[in-house]
């Protein structure tokens, strides 16, 4: 299925909803829009959160989830996908058989964990995301807490990057970046599929309210993808974009606050 003259590239979300908006499906469409794409959703679980934590998460039934994707690849079709929070195997196994018989780029962002602690993947989903969804990615966007649960490699410096991206690229991704975000110094990402390597750094910003920074990141790659972009151009403009986001990221509630998903477009357009 091909998009109508002039409509923008399409960009599917499967994820998990934030009902404070700063992260998961709500964060996901907020970056598409920014990115000049058409972003779509398909929602893979209820999260009750705000800007202190995850209160109580109620994930979908199966056919709930493959109903809402294939009303959307069958009629409206997609130039890219992203994952998100998928709660249990069976949610895995389903959406990354759905992932498998669609020909689209595919970003998997192996969400384990909230901003915030909370859990958001079932232990016994584990090897369903390694065996079955990663080796559905053009690119997986772990941090560096999604590395050591995945893989068993905890990276305490920039040297221990290559390893990493060594084990997550052995569950069959094409591409891998493993975000640095949690190591001292400039914020800096490795994006690797084995062979060649780019190092993706920007300044740290002494902001705290970096909430739905993951989903932000990831989504913006689908949609530099969905509008013709290689890996490697993809990546670096979703990096230039989460880093605008972040560094407009603003307080809201009593925690910790969203990055700002449209800083560019207050600036005059969307971001490019």
């Amino acid at each position: 299925m091909t998009g109508a003259p002039g409509a923008p590239p399409r960009v599917l979300t499967v994820a998990g909803s934030d009902s404070g908006g700063g992260a998961g499906i709500q964060a996901d469409l907020k970056t598409m829009l920014a990115l000049g794409v058409h972003g779509m959703s398909v929602v893979t679980a209820v999260t009750a959160q705000n800007s202190l934590g995850v209160r109580g998460a109620w994930e979908l039934p199966v056919e709930a989830v493959r109903a809402q994707y294939r009303s959307v690849v069958d009629d409206i079709g997609v130039e890219a996908v992203k994952t998100g929070m998928l709660a249990s195997a069976e949610l895995v196994e389903t959406v990354a058989e759905l992932l498998a018989a669609t020909d689209a780029p595919v970003v998997v962002d192996p969400v384990g964990v909230s901003k915030h602690g909370d859990p958001l993947l079932a232990a016994s989903a584990l090897d369903s995301v390694r065996e079955r969804l990663l080796p559905t990615a053009t690119v997986a966007t772990p941090n560096l807490d999604e590395v050591a649960q995945l893989t068993g490699v905890r990276v305490a410096s920039e040297a221990g990057m290559r390893e990493a991206a060594r084990a997550v690229l052995a569950y069959g991704p094409r591409w891998v970046v493993i975000k640095g975000g949690h190591l001292a110094g400039d914020a800096v990402d490795l994006l690797t599929d084995g062979s060649e390597e780019h190092w993706l750094r920007a300044p740290r910003y002494d902001n705290r309210h970096t909430h739905g920074t993951g989903c932000t990141l990831a989504s913006a790659i689908a949609a530099q993808l969905a509008r013709g972009l290689t890996v490697p151009e993809a990546v670096a403009a979703a990096k230039e974009y989460v880093t605008g986001a972040i560094a407009a990221g603003f307080p809201l509630g009593g925690g910790i606050g969203p990055v700002d998903h449209g800083w560019a477009l207050a600036r005059g357009g969307p971001a490019a």
